[in-house]
């Protein structure tokens, strides 16, 4: 009875609802009282009509005539929690507009000419989750854009003109999921751009002009699990680029890969599945121990030549059970072969000249490309592609450098070529090419200002030519240069002063030249640089202060060369160094705190293969939990100094090694037993124990300081008896002598008259 008495009220309610928005609505506008929506579509509206019920939940105003957006503009409809403003020419946000919108949860200012994100556009919006403005003309965020928008989870800001992302650029997104960057022209993310993001699960830069990974700053992301980079004009990832703890989707399809290091993702544990797919990748090596396990690897569209050198990465993805997609783009009778269907035995070659020979004569077999680009786009006897922005003179003869390419072009390769020497002036009207080749030219000069003009190169690469000087201005224009490879030339003397103008030079590749010394600040000018590789040089000294001007500096490879001594005195600066590589030079001795200029940063040491005798017993002092890897392996080492503050070791080696498993060498038992890890560790010394695990041998047992067991209980006894069916360990009367200790445990006369018992006898031997 109450129900029936109840409709009439009901019914005269939703009526008088009705006749107020109806009222309310403008002519203009299609109003739907019962789903409290308002739509005022393609009405060249100039302003936003006053008359709109404060009680509409959905705005349309799309394809309108706002042209700006003044502070409060929608306090009268306090309600809305959706808002569609694309394509209404809106070029400016004012501050405050959104103010009164606490329930927003959607708000669409896609395809607008926004060109300034204000500090306080969005204030007001504590409610909204997602924030749609594509196709604006952004090129700045201000500082506290989004500071607002707490619970925001989806931010697209695709198809803009952002250049530059600044440090905590969103500040405030505690809730966001995922940041679409993509079809922007990005080219620098400042280190902290994206710090704060704590919940961001997936990151879009995709189609942008990011020339090299952006390694610093993808560590503030500790939650992404999908990074998509395809369609940027990356040439090259080195080791660690990729450091990303929950990353497992990566793409980085359609770029300009030419080399990928085997330890690009090694810091990326949960990565499975990574496409590298439509790159300039030949070869590929397997990922290195510790990478993440692969499911899905993708090389499609890459030109990579099935040739030996392709065998171990195929051996590694039948063994590792990693789908590899892709196909040959060569040799000829494995040419478009699956990868998956080749097998490890079909992948040979004669030798690396063979094989150069063979790839020379199958190019040109090459049948002439249906589309032959305009003459003054692509040189006489040269391939251009015009959808990738690649140019290829390779191995063509050229004696001068070509002209003609398209100011487009973006990877140029000219190696294996005759030019001798690269004239003032070589690159006319190229600003846009980020990668450079002119590997195996015979180049011995490169004349002041050779590559002029050339404001968007990263990548240079003049390895393997017969350079053995740089003048100072030589590389004047470049102000974009990051990476320069100069290895396998005939330098005698670093270049000092060369690199002056290059003001952004991260990597500095000089190995396998002919370099014997390193001067007081040969790095003048490149105050920016992190990699420094030296390798296979025959240097025998290096200044005190030789590294001072790149205080950045985080990797140095100083292997294969002639030094006899740590170089402590030249890296008293260099309080940013992670890797330092003396491996194959001549050093007999490490002194004491050889390493504390450099011990609060460093995390790889290695110094294997050097003829090491001896290491201080504080060589290694003042480095601790931060080494990650120590390698000492192939040296003449007898004992080590104390390892138990090197806490955070994640890898050592201290094979090859003559240990003489004695007392003094205690502390590393000790050590290996405390550890969680392999540690290659094998005795020499006393005759009996060589080629036993250190981690094995007992005679340590006797050592001073060594607790006995408190009785001869019967299973301790019979210990020596289980042992016998095994080598020898100790011989017969050191067992007595053992025995003897065990008997009178406050008498250590005995084991230390077998320590030297047992000396004398190593050096009789």
């Amino acid at each position: 009875m109450c129900r029936l008495l109840m409709w009439p009220f009901a019914l005269l309610l939703l009526l008088r609802i009705h006749e107020v928005n109806s009222g309310k609505c403008t002519k203009f506008c299609i109003c739907d009282s019962i789903q409290l929506t308002v739509a005022c579509v393609n009405k060249n509206l100039t302003e936003i009509p006053p008359t709109i019920d404060e009680i509409t939940v959905k705005l349309d105003l799309r394809g309108n005539n706002l042209q700006e957006l003044p502070t409060g503009a929608f306090t009268h409809t306090p309600y809305l929690t959706h808002l569609s403003l694309q394509r209404s020419k809106i070029h400016k946000v004012r501050e405050g507009a959104f103010r009164s919108l606490g329930r927003m949860v959607f708000l669409n200012l896609a395809y607008n000419n926004i060109e300034i994100l204000y500090q306080e556009s969005f204030d007001g919006l504590s409610s909204l989750k997602q924030l749609l403005l594509d196709h604006n003309r952004i090129e700045e965020i201000q500082p506290g854009a989004f500071s607002q928008l707490g619970f925001l989870n989806l931010l697209s800001l695709t198809h803009n003109q952002l250049v530059y992302i600044p440090n905590m650029a969103f500040q405030g997104l505690q809730n966001i999921k995922w940041l679409r960057l993509s079809h922007n022209a990005l080219n620098n993310l400042d280190i902290e751009a994206f710090a704060g993001l704590f919940t961001l699960t997936r990151i879009s830069l995709d189609n942008n002009e990011l020339q090299f990974f952006p390694t610093e700053t993808m560590t503030r992301l500790p939650e992404v699990t999908r990074l998509d980079m395809n369609y940027n004009p990356m040439t090259y990832l080195g080791e660690e680029a990729v450091s990303m703890a929950k990353l497992t989707h990566l793409f980085l399809d359609h770029n300009s890969l030419q080399d990928f290091s085997n330890m690009a993702v090694l810091l990326s544990p949960h990565l499975t599945h990574l496409d590298l797919s439509h790159n300039q990748l030949r070869v590929l090596q397997p990922l290195a121990p510790g990478s993440p396990k692969l499911t899905r690897l993708n090389l499609a569209g890459n030109p990579i030549y099935c040739s030996c050198y392709l065998r171990p990465l195929r051996e590694w993805a039948i063994q590792e059970r990693v789908r590899l997609i892709g196909a040959c783009g060569g040799p000829s009778h494995l040419s478009e072969e699956r990868l998956e269907a080749v097998q490890p035995a079909e992948l040979r070659c004669e030798s690396q000249e063979a094989m150069l020979k063979a790839e020379l004569e199958e190019q040109r077999r090459l049948p002439v490309p249906p589309t032959t680009p305009p003459p003054d786009k692509c040189p006489t006897n040269c391939v251009c592609e015009a959808e990738n922005h690649h140019s290829s003179c390779e191995n063509r003869g050229h004696a001068k450098i070509p002209r003609g390419f398209s100011p487009d072009t973006r990877l140029l390769d000219l190696r294996g070529n005759h030019f001798h020497y690269i004239p003032t002036n070589s690159f006319p009207g190229l600003p846009e090419v980020v990668s450079l080749h002119l590997q195996r030219c015979k180049i011995h000069e490169v004349e002041d200002g050779a590559f002029s003009g050339m404001k968007g190169l990263v990548y240079l690469y003049l390895s393997e030519n017969d350079l053995t000087s740089l003048s100072p201005n030589a590389f004047k224009g470049l102000p974009q240069l990051t990476y320069l490879h100069l290895e396998n030339n005939r330098f005698t003397k670093f270049p000092k002063g060369a690199f002056k103008l290059l003001p952004g030079l991260l990597a500095l590749h000089l190995e396998n030249n002919a370099i014997t010394k390193l001067e007081t600040r040969i790095l003048m000018g490149a105050e920016n640089l992190r990699g420094l590789f030296l390798t296979s040089n025959a240097i025998t000294n290096i200044a005190p202060r030789a590294f001072d001007p790149a205080p950045d500096l985080d990797t140095l490879h100083l292997g294969s060369n002639k030094l006899k001594e740590v170089p402590t005195n030249a890296l008293t600066k260099t309080s940013s160094l992670a890797e330092l590589r003396l491996s194959y030079n001549s050093i007999r001795w490490v002194g004491s705190e050889a390493f504390v200029p450099i011990a609060t940063s460093l995390k790889h040491l290695y110094l294997d293969n050097m003829g090491l005798e001896k290491m201080s017993k504080d060589s290694l002092a003042g480095l601790g939990s931060g080494l990650r890897s120590l390698y000492v392996e192939g040296n003449q080492l007898e004992g080590v100094p104390d390892l138990s503050l090197l806490t955070g070791l994640e890898a050592i080696n201290l094979a090859e090694n003559p240990l003489l498993c004695d007392c003094p060498l205690l502390p590393l038992r000790k050590w290996i037993d405390q550890v969680n890890l392999k540690v290659r560790a094998t005795c020499a010394y006393p005759p009996e124990l060589r080629g036993q695990r250190v981690k094995d041998v007992h005679v340590f047992k006797s050592c001073p300081g060594e607790k006995p067991p408190p009785t001869l209980s019967p299973k301790i006894s019979k210990a020596p008896k289980a042992t016998k069916s095994k080598p020898a360990l100790i011989s017969t009367p050191r067992l007595i002598k053992v025995a003897k200790a065990k008997a009178k445990p406050h008498k250590n006369v005995k084991p230390h008259s077998a320590q030297k018992s047992t000396a004398k006898k190593r050096k009789s031997v």
